[in-house]
């Protein structure tokens, strides 16, 4: 039944030989990992604003300048990553490059960073598409659905994951019309109201509850604009997505992926420059009375509530959602490399049956959940947290590339470099700028998880090198012939599936071999002697005391003394086992042989087997 329901939610597995047909083409490229950069666009400027608003009405203003100096930060940064496309065309995020240009610490902290602002990036995403749901809902009279921001937002968490578990090619399609709308009514939006409003001038949003001004006492100076700028910065998240997933697309992989990140921060810098003028234009500002966005009020200012608004919110709501497939793309394949390298559990470096990286996908559903309820689905109380992370992976990997030119020296390397130290030298003073403007505000736990995630990272690593060692065949001994093969069979009466236990135990040692019983109840274990006299296969049966009744104590201090006697030998444990025709009849019983091979497992030089007797139905 759990496989049917997996096939149902996951579909059909896909063989390895497949893998090169799961590839993507740019068209699809650009909806899997674009979908975060683009989606900023619907929350970057009312951060913006919502910072400016502290200083009053005169502040807004401020808007377009500070949008204009986040859009040619962007520009530096995409030109800085087709640098890193080129150097690294089976990819190169932020971990690889720092690692293997600036040491193993660096690498981490990269890693460390980018995973925390994956994990942000779906519950940020999730819960902006959530807001944009709950705008629609209120602008149409149904301010409840506000109520439900929480709920929604898991489902959704739950739609992405399985989409993404059904694989790359497939959630590609699944996300790609949504995506291309999305793009498609924004630039309508943009084009439409900047004519309009440049021919016919502009008209002030009307909101259906007058939004408070706040009186913070706020001055209007460098701080207020750092502080905004900062804000503004999570436009730039997701644009380290396409150097991760190079191998994902279609040969030749590095020129369909540069071309695919020009395309998208073109793309990404019309529409925010566009929906700050606009935001501008018309005087939108942030409204929490109403819980009505920035766009939601520059679209129905534009078009009015008809069908066109309809469309604009239903695309961003799709968008925001789906915005958190860049992170189900990356997060994966981010944990692979970590996991190859040694430094997360091997689990996450295994490919599921869809020829994705399944646990990646879900430990990240787990932990944007797990975001989503603690901050109640308010992407604006995360927006603080978000952004740190992916400048300090942003400065790490172009100092790691601007190392890798000088090392190098490929053919323009020079350009390269330059290009890539503009990059640093931009990153890191935002870096700076992020950390200081943010820290209070909830900046210094990722700055205190970071470090934290190295710490994990080093200590797998540690454990992992330590058990190579230990398995290493360099300086062993070869083995020599056991002399002795001791059996034990564990029973708890004699039965059917006592039977071929004890048959088994005799073929393997058929000159010491044991029956052991532990004594819990005086007649049972003198009827057990009886019939053991015809049925007990000519094994010799232990019985052993148990004052206090436990079952555990006696077995594993006997098993100890007969280990003891010999320094030549094994011994084995046999384990006899019936097997229940349905799953759930096992809940019917209890579960002692898990507890004593699970007992057993940690005593060194013991062999713990089990013979299973299948019930029929």
């Amino acid at each position: 039944m759990v496989g049917q329901i997996k096939r149902f939610l996951v579909g059909k597995p896909i063989a390895t030989e497949h893998q090169h047909h799961e590839r993507l083409s740019r068209i699809t490229a650009l909806a899997v990992f674009s979908s975060d950069a683009l989606s900023s666009v619907a929350y970057a400027t009312e951060a913006i604003l919502s910072i400016l608003i502290l200083a009053g009405s005169a502040a807004l203003g401020l808007a377009l300048p500070v949008a204009g100096g986040i859009a040619v930060l962007l520009v530096v940064v995409a030109f800085s990553y087709r640098q890193t496309i080129r150097a690294y065309p089976k990819g190169g995020g932020g971990y690889i490059v720092a690692r293997e240009n600036l040491g193993d610490i660096y690498g981490l902290i990269a890693a460390g960073a980018l995973l925390i602002d994956y994990v942000l990036t779906v519950a940020v995403s999730i819960s902006a598409g959530v807001a944009a749901i709950t705008s629609l809902a209120s602008t149409w009279g149904a301010p409840w659905v506000g109520g439900y921001a929480v709920e929604i937002g898991l489902v959704c968490i739950l739609l992405v994951t399985l989409a993404n578990l059904r694989g790359v090619k497939e959630s590609g399609a699944i996300f790609a019309v949504p995506t291309y709308v999305f793009i498609a009514s924004v630039m309508a939006l943009v084009i439409y109201g900047v004519t309009r409003d440049m021919l016919f001038g502009a008209q002030p949003v009307e909101h259906l509850l007058p939004p408070e001004i706040p009186s913070t006492g706020e001055a209007i100076g460098l701080w207020l604009v750092l502080r905004a700028f900062a804000a503004g910065c999570t436009a730039l998240t997701g644009i380290e997505a396409i150097s991760d997933g190079v191998p994902a697309f279609k040969v030749p992989e590095s020129k369909n992926a540069a071309s695919t990140l020009t395309w998208m921060v073109g793309i990404l810098v019309s529409m925010f420059l566009g929906i700050t003028w606009l935001s501008h234009a018309h005087s939108a500002i942030p409204n929490e009375l109403t819980h009505e966005t920035v766009l939601s009020q520059i679209a129905r200012t534009t078009f009015g509530n008809g069908t066109i608004y309809f469309v604009i919110q239903v695309a961003t709501a799709l968008i925001l959602v789906l915005a958190a497939n860049t992170a189900y793309a990356d997060f994966p394949r981010l944990a692979s490399f970590l996991s190859r390298d040694r430094f997360l559990p091997r689990q996450f470096s295994s490919r599921g049956d869809r020829l994705v990286f399944s646990n990646g996908i879900l430990a990240l559903g787990l932990f944007s959940a797990l975001l989503v309820v603690i901050f109640q689905a308010n992407e604006i109380a995360m927006l603080p947290l978000y952004a740190i992370g992916v400048f300090i992976s942003f400065t790490l990997s172009q100092a790691g590339m601007v190392r890798h030119h000088f090392h190098v020296k490929d053919v323009g390397w020079r350009q390269g470099a330059m290009i890539n130290s503009l990059g640093t030298l931009l990153t890191a003073v935002v870096l700076v700028v992020l950390t200081v403007t943010k820290f209070t505000h909830g900046a210094w736990a990722v700055m205190i998880l970071i470090p934290m995630l190295v710490l994990l990272f080093t200590s797998i690593n540690k454990h992992y090198n330590s058990v190579a060692r230990q398995l290493s065949l360099e300086g062993a001994n070869r083995p020599i012939a056991l002399r002795r093969h001791t059996s034990i069979v564990l029973v708890s009466g004699i039965h059917r599936g006592v039977l071929p236990a004890l048959q088994y135990a005799r073929s393997i040692s058929p000159d010491n071999v044991m029956a052991v019983y532990v004594d819990l109840d005086p007649d049972q274990t003198e009827r057990l002697r009886q019939r053991w006299i015809d049925w007990g296969c000519d094994v010799p049966l232990v019985v052993l005391e148990s004052p206090y009744r436990s079952l555990i104590t006696p077995l594993f201090n006997y098993i100890q003394e007969v280990d003891a006697r010999y320094n030549d030998h094994v011994l084995t444990v046999v384990l006899p086992e019936f097997v229940p025709a349905h799953w759930w009849e096992h809940m019917l019983h209890n579960q002692t042989g898990i507890l004593i091979k699970a007992t057993l497992m940690f005593n060194k030089g013991v062999v713990v087997t089990s013979v299973p007797y299948h019930l029929e139905r």
